[in-house]
């Protein structure tokens, strides 16, 4: 591919200040026309004079971002990429818990694509959304394209949102969308779910300086739950603990990566993961009968975890008998109920859903999750029995722990106990955007909110 002559159209990409994904594109130059006209026609949106903002459901922004960075310097546009979004382009992440695990990254990004495009035509008023309904906890929804006339059946949300059915007419796909779902169907479209809130709310104009940082606003320090709380310094908390609790000795690899600490019955072990992505997996807690024998549970834990969480975590594995910690509990209904009593008490919300069972916050912020059937497979199974979690949802959270069969109950329960009444800090910092335009940011036909009963596609 022949790379065009140098224009004088300067871009500069940075990300966006207050939404973590997104991305805002700053054009410099007599011939910045040609990058907007090139940016505008890739879906991103003017929110200024010269100032384009990408923001998108499935918080792939970075991804598409080096993809249009491509393209314009292939047109001979200079393209300025800042190190805190380069950052962002090199990372790798994978959303938990997702449905379709045989996917690879690549293909988990075109599903992801696809249900972007179903996202825009429904903002751009080109899929006209006749009704949605309630299946079982999931949205559905039956629409029609203005411009072929096709009628498509909708299925699940946000980044997992596909279409599960076409059919001839509005009318065909209006029956039978109604022959289905007649108990809970709705007329319109379905409200917006929290991911599209806030993708709407990152279009907003942000002014001329949109691409600027501004001065740092004063920070804020309040009082949240302790699975909100900020994560605090892992390495200066892990430091701490060893600096007090000295049955437990601290061994550095061959590289400055990863720290280990061990107790000295060698029967429990903490491997520690530095500088690694905020939602991978940076802590392994691993236990052992005899410092020789199999290992008998495992815990992990990503780097976002809130500080107040990791200390409860080292504070257990500290306070309780080391061998009977290692050992762990059979899981039982007793354990089960022992483990989640904390959670039951504080009057969170209790669902099962065949082979899982979920207590969340009212809000939907936090939660845990126990998987029967997980918790019959071996230790060394790659199912978590136990998943903790907070964010906007179980799929997309901000943090989480999992946590295999005959984890100790104990140590579970105090976890559950700092989820439900535990508190921590967290610092906020005000942005404030200046009000110069604003984008309609309701569409024609908002979008559903789930998955439905119906088989996903694969792709």
């Amino acid at each position: 591919m022949t790379t065009a002559l140098p224009l004088d159209a300067h871009v500069r990409l940075d990300t966006h200040p207050t939404h973590p994904s997104a991305v805002i594109a700053v054009l410099t130059g007599s011939q910045a026309r040609i990058a907007h006209m090139g940016l505008a026609t890739a879906d991103w949106t003017v929110v200024a004079e010269n100032v384009l903002v990408l923001v998108r459901i499935d918080h792939e922004e970075p991804h598409w971002a080096e993809d249009a960075a491509k393209h314009l310097t292939a047109e001979g546009i200079t393209v300025e990429i800042t190190p805190r979004l380069r950052e962002a382009m090199n990372e790798e992440w994978t959303w938990a818990n997702y449905p379709m695990p045989w996917c690879t990254r690549a293909e988990i990004r075109e599903v992801s694509n696809e249900a972007q495009k179903i996202h825009d035509d429904i903002q751009h008023g080109q899929l006209i959304i006749h009704a949605h309904a309630d299946d079982s906890g999931t949205t559905v929804a039956v629409g029609t394209y203005r411009d072929s006339g096709k009628s498509v059946y909708l299925h699940g949300e946000n980044h997992l949102r596909q279409i599960a059915d076409t059919f001839g007419s509005p009318a065909q796909a209006l029956a039978t969308f109604e022959c289905l779902h007649s108990d809970t169907m709705l007329p319109g479209p379905a409200p917006l779910t929290d991911t599209e809130r806030q993708t709407a709310e990152a279009r907003t104009t942000l002014g001329a300086q949109a691409a600027e940082r501004p001065e740092q606003p004063v920070q804020r320090t309040e009082t949240v739950p302790a699975y909100a709380a900020d994560p605090g310094g892992h390495d200066a908390i892990l430091d701490q603990f060893l600096a007090e609790h000295d049955d437990w000795e601290k061994w550095r690899t061959w590289t400055d990566d990863t720290t280990h600490a061990i107790h000295e019955s060698q029967t429990l072990r903490i491997e520690r993961v530095h500088e690694a992505d905020p939602r991978e997996t940076t802590w392994t807690v691993a236990a052992y009968e005899t410092p020789v024998s199999d290992r008998m549970w495992h815990l992990t834990m990503t780097g976002a975890t809130p500080a107040p969480v990791l200390k409860t975590l080292l504070n257990g594995l500290a306070e309780e008998d080391a061998w009977e910690t290692a050992i762990g509990s059979p899981t039982t209904e007793k354990t089960v109920t022992a483990a989640t009593r904390p959670l039951t008490d504080a009057g969170w919300k209790h669902t099962v859903d065949g082979r899982w069972s979920r207590w969340e916050t009212l809000q939907g912020d936090a939660g845990v999750q126990f998987d029967a059937f997980a918790a019959q497979n071996n230790p060394h199974s790659a199912l978590a029995t136990w998943t903790l979690w907070a964010g906007p949802s179980i799929d997309r959270p901000t943090w989480t722990i999992t946590a295999s069969p005959y984890t100790s109950a104990t140590l579970l329960a105090d976890l559950a106990e700092n989820l439900a009444h535990g508190t921590g800090t967290r610092t906020h910092t005000p942005v404030k955007v200046k009000p110069t335009m604003h984008l309609t940011t309701t569409p024609t036909a908002p979008p559903p909110t789930a998955a439905t009963a119906q088989p996903s596609r694969s792709r």
